[in-house]
């Protein structure tokens, strides 16, 4: 039970994460606040606390793995934002500060959750 609340407080994070990229374009009717600022990272890394101490190893390889494949694709999707908004390509409704966020605690967090995911199989 621990571990399917924790794959929910992933997927959760992971959509505040997609709220605020998509934040600066208005698509969709929400409106990221701060709460969404912090639920991002915090139920991101809550969750997979939560999914990793009640998890098989091989499980907790793989929700690592998937995890921050995700979160490197917010990243991804963040930057690739920012450059069409930089170049003029697109315009935004509102400040680019959200892009910013995702792209920084994005890269770090995704890139720690591959590594952690690639740890996991190392063999000697």
């Amino acid at each position: 039970m621990i571990s399917f609340a924790g794959l929910i407080l992933m997927v959760l994070g992971v959509a505040s994460g997609l709220a605020l990229v998509l934040a600066p374009f208005e698509v969709g009717p929400a409106i990221p606040g701060i709460t969404t600022w912090i639920l991002f990272p915090g139920f991101t890394l809550v969750g997979y606390i939560l999914f990793a101490v009640e998890a098989r190893t091989a499980w907790v390889v793989g929700a690592s793995r998937y995890a921050g494949a995700a979160l490197i694709a917010l990243a991804l999707a963040a930057a690739v934002a920012l450059f069409a908004v930089g170049n003029g390509l697109i315009a935004a409704a509102v400040a680019t500060m959200s892009l910013w966020y995702v792209l920084a605690v994005g890269t770090v967090m995704g890139a720690t959750g591959l590594a952690l995911g690639q740890a996991g199989t190392f063999k000697v």
